[in-house]
Protein backbone atom coordinates (compact mmCIF):
# COMPACT_ATOMS: atom_id res chain seq x y z
CA UNK A 1 0.00 0.00 0.00
CA UNK A 2 1.47 3.60 -0.85
CA UNK A 3 2.60 5.75 2.04
CA UNK A 4 -0.35 7.85 3.42
CA UNK A 5 -0.66 11.49 1.77
CA UNK A 6 -0.51 15.19 2.53
CA UNK A 7 -3.83 15.52 4.50
CA UNK A 8 -4.49 18.50 3.24
CA UNK A 9 -4.59 17.02 -0.32
CA UNK A 10 -7.36 14.99 0.90
CA UNK A 11 -9.55 17.22 2.47
CA UNK A 12 -10.74 18.48 5.68
CA UNK A 13 -11.82 17.24 8.61
CA UNK A 14 -13.25 14.05 10.40
CA UNK A 15 -16.35 12.46 9.11
CA UNK A 16 -19.33 13.85 10.65
CA UNK A 17 -20.67 10.72 11.35
CA UNK A 18 -17.63 8.60 12.53
CA UNK A 19 -17.75 4.67 12.41
CA UNK A 20 -16.18 1.89 13.81
CA UNK A 21 -13.96 0.11 11.44
CA UNK A 22 -11.84 -3.05 11.55
CA UNK A 23 -9.13 -3.81 9.36
CA UNK A 24 -8.64 -7.05 8.99
CA UNK A 25 -4.68 -8.20 6.97
CA UNK A 26 -1.97 -10.68 7.79
CA UNK A 27 0.86 -7.82 7.01
CA UNK A 28 1.58 -5.94 9.83
CA UNK A 29 2.83 -2.30 7.84
CA UNK A 30 -0.40 -2.50 5.96
CA UNK A 31 -2.43 -2.46 9.13
CA UNK A 32 -0.50 -0.26 10.52
CA UNK A 33 -1.13 2.54 7.67
CA UNK A 34 -4.03 1.80 7.37
CA UNK A 35 -5.01 2.34 11.31
CA UNK A 36 -3.04 5.61 11.47
CA UNK A 37 -4.62 6.89 8.34
CA UNK A 38 -8.12 6.18 8.80
CA UNK A 39 -7.84 6.92 12.81
CA UNK A 40 -6.57 10.30 11.92
CA UNK A 41 -9.76 10.98 9.91
CA UNK A 42 -12.06 10.47 13.05
CA UNK A 43 -13.01 7.10 12.37
CA UNK A 44 -12.74 4.21 15.32
CA UNK A 45 -10.40 1.62 14.36
CA UNK A 46 -9.37 -1.68 15.34
CA UNK A 47 -7.04 -4.21 13.52
CA UNK A 48 -6.67 -8.29 13.19
CA UNK A 49 -4.20 -10.40 11.72
CA UNK A 50 -6.85 -13.09 11.01
CA UNK A 51 -10.71 -14.31 11.00
CA UNK A 52 -9.66 -15.07 14.40
CA UNK A 53 -8.95 -11.70 15.34
CA UNK A 54 -12.18 -10.51 13.44
CA UNK A 55 -14.05 -12.48 15.75
CA UNK A 56 -12.85 -11.33 18.67
CA UNK A 57 -13.13 -8.02 17.59
CA UNK A 58 -16.48 -8.18 16.45
CA UNK A 59 -17.90 -9.42 19.71
CA UNK A 60 -16.54 -6.01 21.37
CA UNK A 61 -19.60 -4.33 20.02
CA UNK A 62 -21.15 -2.66 16.69
CA UNK A 63 -18.98 -2.68 13.66
CA UNK A 64 -20.15 -0.42 10.60
CA UNK A 65 -17.18 -2.14 8.18
CA UNK A 66 -14.69 -4.02 7.27
CA UNK A 67 -11.30 -3.53 5.63
CA UNK A 68 -10.75 -7.59 4.87
CA UNK A 69 -8.12 -8.58 2.89
CA UNK A 70 -8.61 -11.43 0.55
CA UNK A 71 -5.60 -13.54 1.57
CA UNK A 72 -5.55 -14.38 4.87
CA UNK A 73 -4.23 -17.20 6.80
CA UNK A 74 -7.02 -20.00 7.99
CA UNK A 75 -10.47 -18.96 6.73
CA UNK A 76 -9.65 -16.30 3.69
CA UNK A 77 -11.29 -13.27 3.08
CA UNK A 78 -13.86 -14.63 0.54
CA UNK A 79 -14.90 -17.02 3.32
CA UNK A 80 -15.32 -14.67 5.66
CA UNK A 81 -17.12 -12.12 3.56
CA UNK A 82 -19.67 -14.39 2.88
CA UNK A 83 -20.26 -15.36 6.49
CA UNK A 84 -20.44 -11.59 7.33
CA UNK A 85 -22.97 -11.31 4.50
CA UNK A 86 -25.32 -14.30 5.38
CA UNK A 87 -25.58 -12.96 8.62
CA UNK A 88 -26.68 -9.71 7.81
CA UNK A 89 -22.98 -8.20 9.28
CA UNK A 90 -21.34 -5.00 8.82
CA UNK A 91 -20.42 -3.44 5.05
CA UNK A 92 -16.86 -4.82 3.82
CA UNK A 93 -14.79 -3.60 1.64
CA UNK A 94 -12.29 -5.91 0.34
CA UNK A 95 -8.69 -5.60 -0.45
CA UNK A 96 -6.88 -8.28 -2.97
CA UNK A 97 -3.80 -7.81 -4.53
CA UNK A 98 -5.43 -10.28 -7.40
CA UNK A 99 -7.08 -7.00 -9.35
CA UNK A 100 -8.70 -9.15 -12.20
CA UNK A 101 -12.26 -8.21 -13.17
CA UNK A 102 -13.24 -12.06 -12.52
CA UNK A 103 -11.75 -11.84 -8.52
CA UNK A 104 -13.95 -8.59 -7.90
CA UNK A 105 -17.07 -10.01 -9.14
CA UNK A 106 -16.13 -13.09 -7.01
CA UNK A 107 -16.14 -10.69 -4.04
CA UNK A 108 -19.25 -8.74 -5.37
CA UNK A 109 -21.24 -12.17 -5.27
CA UNK A 110 -19.89 -12.89 -2.00
CA UNK A 111 -21.66 -9.90 -0.55
CA UNK A 112 -18.93 -7.55 -0.90
CA UNK A 113 -19.62 -3.64 -1.00
CA UNK A 114 -16.72 -2.60 -2.48
CA UNK A 115 -13.26 -4.29 -4.14
CA UNK A 116 -10.10 -2.67 -4.11
CA UNK A 117 -6.88 -3.90 -5.80
CA UNK A 118 -3.66 -3.82 -3.63
CA UNK A 119 -1.68 -1.70 -3.04
CA UNK A 120 -3.89 1.01 -3.16
CA UNK A 121 -3.77 4.52 -2.50
CA UNK A 122 -4.99 5.20 1.34
CA UNK A 123 -6.69 8.43 -0.57
CA UNK A 124 -8.86 6.25 -2.91
CA UNK A 125 -9.54 3.82 0.70
CA UNK A 126 -10.72 6.53 1.98
CA UNK A 127 -13.08 7.85 -0.22
CA UNK A 128 -14.80 4.43 -0.78
CA UNK A 129 -14.73 4.01 2.85
CA UNK A 130 -16.61 7.08 3.11
CA UNK A 131 -18.87 6.37 0.24
CA UNK A 132 -19.67 2.71 2.15
CA UNK A 133 -20.76 4.37 5.23
CA UNK A 134 -22.48 6.85 3.67
CA UNK A 135 -24.96 4.83 1.87
CA UNK A 136 -25.40 2.29 4.38
CA UNK A 137 -26.39 5.32 7.11
CA UNK A 138 -28.66 7.02 4.32
CA UNK A 139 -32.82 7.33 4.49
CA UNK A 140 -34.51 8.57 1.22
CA UNK A 141 -36.31 11.68 2.20
CA UNK A 142 -39.89 9.42 0.76
CA UNK A 143 -39.62 7.07 4.22
CA UNK A 144 -40.25 10.27 6.42
CA UNK A 145 -43.20 11.21 3.71
CA UNK A 146 -44.36 8.49 2.69
CA UNK A 147 -43.68 5.63 5.06
CA UNK A 148 -40.78 3.11 6.01
CA UNK A 149 -42.17 0.15 4.16
CA UNK A 150 -42.62 -0.80 0.25
CA UNK A 151 -44.81 -3.83 -0.56
CA UNK A 152 -44.80 -5.48 -4.23
CA UNK A 153 -46.28 -8.99 -5.07
CA UNK A 154 -46.36 -9.97 -1.60
CA UNK A 155 -43.04 -8.98 -0.31
CA UNK A 156 -42.51 -6.08 2.30
CA UNK A 157 -39.27 -4.17 2.17
CA UNK A 158 -38.55 -2.14 5.31
CA UNK A 159 -35.93 0.40 4.93
CA UNK A 160 -35.03 1.89 8.49
CA UNK A 161 -34.34 -2.10 9.88
CA UNK A 162 -33.17 -2.96 6.02
CA UNK A 163 -34.80 -6.08 5.77
CA UNK A 164 -36.85 -7.96 2.84
CA UNK A 165 -39.89 -10.80 3.61
CA UNK A 166 -40.68 -12.60 1.37
CA UNK A 167 -44.39 -13.56 0.79
CA UNK A 168 -44.40 -16.37 2.93
CA UNK A 169 -42.84 -14.25 5.62
CA UNK A 170 -39.20 -15.37 5.49
CA UNK A 171 -36.14 -12.67 5.73
CA UNK A 172 -34.18 -12.54 3.15
CA UNK A 173 -30.66 -11.74 3.65
CA UNK A 174 -29.39 -8.79 1.88
CA UNK A 175 -25.73 -7.41 0.89
CA UNK A 176 -25.47 -3.85 1.83
CA UNK A 177 -24.93 -3.33 -2.13
CA UNK A 178 -28.29 -5.61 -2.55
CA UNK A 179 -30.02 -3.96 -0.63
CA UNK A 180 -28.87 -0.84 -1.99
CA UNK A 181 -29.87 -1.31 -5.58
CA UNK A 182 -33.12 -3.14 -4.58
CA UNK A 183 -34.16 0.43 -2.88
CA UNK A 184 -33.32 2.58 -6.13
CA UNK A 185 -35.74 -0.20 -7.93
CA UNK A 186 -38.57 -0.11 -5.57
CA UNK A 187 -38.54 4.23 -5.46
CA UNK A 188 -38.45 4.31 -8.93
CA UNK A 189 -41.39 1.41 -10.55
CA UNK A 190 -42.38 0.78 -13.47
CA UNK A 191 -39.45 3.22 -15.36
CA UNK A 192 -36.45 1.96 -17.10
CA UNK A 193 -33.06 2.55 -15.44
CA UNK A 194 -30.06 2.41 -16.92
CA UNK A 195 -26.78 1.27 -15.75
CA UNK A 196 -24.96 4.35 -14.91
CA UNK A 197 -28.17 5.72 -13.03
CA UNK A 198 -28.41 2.88 -10.87
CA UNK A 199 -24.97 3.19 -10.35
CA UNK A 200 -25.72 6.63 -8.99
CA UNK A 201 -28.23 5.09 -7.06
CA UNK A 202 -27.27 2.47 -5.32
CA UNK A 203 -23.52 3.00 -5.14
CA UNK A 204 -23.23 7.01 -5.47
CA UNK A 205 -21.97 9.53 -7.51
CA UNK A 206 -18.71 9.59 -6.36
CA UNK A 207 -18.00 5.85 -7.08
CA UNK A 208 -15.95 4.57 -9.68
CA UNK A 209 -17.30 1.28 -10.13
CA UNK A 210 -17.75 -0.64 -13.23
CA UNK A 211 -20.83 -1.14 -15.07
CA UNK A 212 -20.97 -4.98 -14.76
CA UNK A 213 -20.91 -4.86 -11.05
CA UNK A 214 -24.44 -3.58 -11.37
CA UNK A 215 -24.96 -6.31 -13.57
CA UNK A 216 -23.70 -9.07 -10.95
CA UNK A 217 -25.50 -7.48 -8.05
CA UNK A 218 -29.01 -7.51 -10.34
CA UNK A 219 -28.03 -11.18 -11.16
CA UNK A 220 -27.54 -12.08 -7.47
CA UNK A 221 -30.84 -10.22 -6.15
CA UNK A 222 -32.84 -11.64 -9.26
CA UNK A 223 -32.45 -15.01 -7.61
CA UNK A 224 -33.25 -14.01 -4.41
CA UNK A 225 -36.48 -12.71 -5.49
CA UNK A 226 -36.61 -15.99 -7.43
CA UNK A 227 -36.15 -18.19 -4.42
CA UNK A 228 -39.21 -16.90 -2.46
CA UNK A 229 -41.45 -18.00 -4.84
CA UNK A 230 -43.39 -14.90 -6.10
CA UNK A 231 -43.34 -16.84 -9.88
CA UNK A 232 -43.34 -13.88 -11.83
CA UNK A 233 -40.30 -11.36 -13.38
CA UNK A 234 -40.12 -8.57 -10.94
CA UNK A 235 -36.68 -6.78 -12.59
CA UNK A 236 -36.74 -6.69 -16.20
CA UNK A 237 -33.70 -6.16 -18.74
CA UNK A 238 -34.73 -3.49 -21.28
CA UNK A 239 -32.48 -3.96 -24.41
CA UNK A 240 -29.54 -1.77 -25.24
CA UNK A 241 -31.80 0.69 -22.09
CA UNK A 242 -31.32 -0.64 -18.64
CA UNK A 243 -33.47 -2.36 -16.38
CA UNK A 244 -37.19 -2.08 -14.86
CA UNK A 245 -38.61 -3.01 -11.60
CA UNK A 246 -42.26 -4.41 -13.23
CA UNK A 247 -44.26 -4.44 -9.49
CA UNK A 248 -46.51 -1.93 -8.38
CA UNK A 249 -45.23 -0.74 -4.91
CA UNK A 250 -47.12 0.38 -2.37
CA UNK A 251 -45.43 2.98 0.85
CA UNK A 252 -46.72 2.35 4.09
Amino acid sequence: MSPPLDEAAIGSGAPQTPGRIIVVDDDPGIRDVVHDFLTRHGYEVETAADAAGLNRALAKGHVDLVVLDVMLPGEDGLAVCKRLAANQGPAVIMLSAMGEETDRIVGLELGADDYLPKPCNPRELLARVRAVLRRRGEQPRSETNLGAHCEFNGWRLDLVRRELRSPDGVVVNLSGGEFSLLRAFVERPQRVLTRDQLLDLARGPDSDAYDRAIDVQISRLRRKLDDGGSGSELIRTIRNEGYMFMAKVVRR
